[in-house]
């Protein structure tokens, strides 16, 4: 059986983009690769075996293009309107709140926002499915 092991998304400032996700998300270094060209940076947390793979190409002037296959990151955290207001009050651009019904029932509480390459991720309150 196959296990996921990392999703990758290309950045222009890895400085910047390293300290967003140990921020933001609190994940940290776990393992770096640099090679004359480009770099890997793996990030992870305790929370989970799941990395992000941060890759940086040295001569990448330009910020990279999303197309229209690229959807999202989801995190699930405990207390969403916390890491909301906290986002907030750090200068991030957090969207509105927003909740999703389905059969008259709350299926999911939660709000997007931007990484530095514009990268969308969507925070989840913790709740049935979403854990």
């Amino acid at each position: 059986m196959a296990k996921i092991i990392h999703t990758m998304i290309r950045v222009l400032d890895l400085d910047k983009s390293i300290g967003f996700y140990r921020d933001a998300l609190g994940l940290e270094l776990s393992n770096r690769l640099d090679f004359d060209d480009f770099s890997l940076v793996y990030l992870r947390n305790p929370e989970n075996d799941v990395e992000l793979e941060l890759t940086w190409n040295r001569d990448q002037t330009e910020p990279y293009t999303h197309g229209t296959g690229y959807g999202h990151i989801a995190v699930t955290v405990d207390d969403l309107e916390t890491e909301h207001a906290r986002f907030k009050t750090a200068g991030y651009e957090p969207r509105d709140i927003m909740s999703l019904s389905s059969e008259d029932k709350e299926a999911a509480k939660f709000f997007f926002m931007k990484d530095p390459d514009g990268y969308e991720i969507e925070f989840i309150q913790k709740h049935g499915h979403y854990q």
